[in-house]
């Protein structure tokens, strides 16, 4: 039986929820902290191009990378739902699934990272001054892509079973040996970009060692046998099912950003640096969001898979006001100070109009995005993976490709990029919120 502590089924959905959430918005914010520190130090001590380079790799990094995790979401549903249904047999196929999942996924995004980057980073247009630096940062970041892919399949393993606590542990362990590599390599050492891409790896490298020896030896439903591991067909199918609309959403939607780097690399490498600066603040908006989403994911896939729909939907309404709340606080709060907190990544005068011009334009709506990504996981969780697709896909995806193959062509501004994000939030969230309203009419919510 898995442990009582962990499971969403049973006690206060609200305490459920916040003691879940919490790691993981800490976990999170340790995260972002540190990919914030290596463009803080990059940036400061190295040079905007280096700034730019390693900015400018955002978009691609989270395209290949988003797919494949798009797959661990799946799996982790999957798991969530045996371990709610307390099927200890199906909830070990699932857990040794996934493994093998990860691991011919890891195989696939190291071949496909360190070979087509560099000529994907050519398509997008990236300035002479800043592609050699990009390509070296890519080259060596998807030559240690395994420890990333399997460190965030393992944490999903866990994360599926309630348990958010350990993976918290080995995030900030894993943060501040990445800030101390990151630190030596390049202060002590003088190493550049390859300095805060061999510490990002190594980092990932010790967290997914953790996360590893936890699943080896916890005594509940997911503990993981080395021997076991390997793909059951129907388990596949279902991870499958739930993952594949994940990835291709995530895949698609970072198409679109490529395109919008792409344009952004036209302004030269001081609007690179700015808004890779503005990007890094961003992520620490995003991070409630992301803890409330993974969150109510789990929370659902448990609750329905024990036949409480009720607490679902308790759940789902407190998890939804938490997130929009939160996020939005923080968006205003980055609105006031935006100028202030892009210097401290460079001082370049143009670096911080680039950056700081973006914050006043989408920092105010934040709560639309909020809104979308969280809605996104519920309807994950409730067995709806398609619906969330295909909102993505037309409001994140086409709608911006059709803004700047048309309108981007005529008027060469970069204020376009700003206002692209918070129109197509606008429009994700008015169509989640006529979708959720027909769930609730069909009885779903």
């Amino acid at each position: 039986m898995a442990k009582d502590s962990n499971l969403m089924t049973e006690g206060d959905y609200r305490k459920k929820i916040l003691l879940f959430a919490l790691p993981l918005f800490i976990g999170s914010l340790f995260q972002q902290l540190y990919n914030t520190v290596d463009s803080l130090i990059v940036g400061n001590l190295v040079s905007a191009s280096a700034l730019a380079a390693v900015s400018s790799t955002g978009s691609l990094i989270y395209l290949l990378i988003g797919f494949f995790m798009g797959f661990s979401s799946g799996a982790g549903i999957v798991v969530a739902r045996n371990i709610g249904a307390q099927n200890a047999r199906e909830t070990e196929k699932a857990v040794h699934t996934s493994v093998a999942m990860g691991l011919f996924f890891s195989a696939v995004l190291t071949v496909l990272g360190v070979f087509w980057s560099p000529a994907i980073l050519r398509w997008m247009g990236t300035p002479e001054d800043v592609l050699p630096l990009a390509e070296l940062y890519l080259k060596i970041y998807f030559g240690g892509s395994f420890a990333l892919v399997m460190y965030n399949t393992f944490v999903g393993i866990l994360q599926a079973s309630g348990d958010s606590r350990h993976p918290l542990y080995y995030l900030v362990a894993s943060s501040i040996l990445n800030v101390i590599l990151d630190v030596v390599f390049i202060a002590v050492f003088h190493m550049g970009v390859d300095g805060a891409a061999l510490a990002t790896v190594i980092s990932e490298c010790f967290s997914m060692v953790l996360s590893l020896i936890r699943l080896l030896k916890t005594d509940d439903l997911i503990r993981l046998n080395l021997k076991k591991i390997g793909f059951n067909s129907d388990h596949l199918a279902m991870i499958l099912r739930y993952g594949f609309p994940t990835a291709l959403q995530a895949c698609v939607i970072d198409l679109s950003n490529i395109l919008i780097q792409s344009y952004i690399n036209s302004f030269g490498s001081q609007a690179m640096a700015g808004l890779g600066a503005y990007s890094k603040i961003d992520g620490f908006a995003f991070l409630p969001v992301t803890a409330f989403s993974l969150s109510l994911s789990t929370f659902v896939s448990q609750n329905l898979g024990a036949g409480k729909k009720e607490r679902m939907k308790q759940g789902i309404r407190f998890g939804l006001s938490c997130s929009i709340i939160m996020i939005e606080i923080i968006g205003i709060l980055f609105f006031t100070f935006a100028p202030q907190i892009i210097r401290m990544f460079n001082a370049d005068p143009e670096v911080i109009a680039f950056g700081a011009g973006k914050a006043k334009v989408c920092c105010l709506f934040y709560f639309l995005l909020g809104f979308s990504h969280v809605t996104s996981a519920v309807m994950r969780g409730v067995g709806k993976p398609m619906a969330p697709m295909i909102v993505m896909l037309v409001c994140w995806c086409a709608v911006r490709v059709v803004v700047f193959m048309t309108v981007g062509q005529v008027f060469h501004d970069i204020r376009l990029t700003y206002w692209i994000y918070p129109f197509t939030w606008g429009l994700s969230s008015a169509a989640y919120l006529l979708y959720m309203r027909k769930l609730r009419t069909e009885g779903i919510l």
